[in-house]
């Protein structure tokens, strides 16, 4: 009796919308901060400035039309972002329940070196954190952006967010912060590089 054995088709474990408004998302956060640097550069808030050759825009006009181009880019693919995991059931299954001992558990595995990633399809606790943080970080430089670009507009925002001017250092490190974010996120990428594969693949 002929019998043959069908491989085992790979697992799925990034369907294509996670894996599209995921490079989307890093188009438009590339375009955003780079332009935002250029921005920054014509009025700072600190002793110091971004390297012109890092920056998007070639002087603040341009800079500006980057940003806001970034901007709807961002902001509607976030929005599709959360929409889908959300409706799609994926938010409640990658990133809840929280567990702070867990938490710490992963997090001195991970600054040892040990910390296990053998299933891509599960986050474990640090990774549930960080990407938690990284979404309230892009709420919190959206809002802060809007009270930015339309501070009269927006009178109610700008005000809960203590002021245009305080509106602007909170734009600043929520941008500091998602930057951090994507640093450790590419060091991870280079430990276990068939994370990599899989947001490029699905599976």
């Amino acid at each position: 009796m002929n019998m043959t054995v069908t491989p085992e088709k790979p697992l799925l474990i990034h369907p294509l919308w996670l894996r599209l408004t995921h490079w989307l998302n890093a188009v438009a956060m590339l375009i955003m901060v780079t332009s935002g640097w250029r921005i920054y550069n014509a009025s700072p808030l600190f002793n110091f400035s971004f390297i012109n050759e890092l920056t998007l825009g070639g002087w603040l006009g341009g800079a500006l039309q980057w940003h806001f181009a970034g901007m709807w880019l961002f902001g509607l693919n976030g929005l599709c972002y959360l929409l889908l995991n959300l409706f799609s059931g994926r938010f409640k299954r990658q990133f809840w329940p929280l567990s702070p001992r867990l938490f710490i558990s992963d997090l001195w595995a991970a600054l040892r070196g040990k910390l296990q990633h053998a299933d891509l399809r599960r986050y474990n606790m640090v990774q549930r954190v960080l990407y938690l943080l990284a979404m309230a970080g892009c709420v919190l430089m959206g809002l802060s952006g809007l009270v930015l670009w339309k501070s009269v507009q927006f009178p109610l925002l700008r005000t809960l967010l203590g002021g245009y001017e305080m509106a602007r250092y909170i734009h600043f490190f929520a941008m500091t912060g998602l930057v951090g974010f994507v640093v450790i996120h590419l060091a991870m990428v280079v430990l276990v590089p068939r994370t990599l594969l899989a947001m490029l693949r699905g599976r």
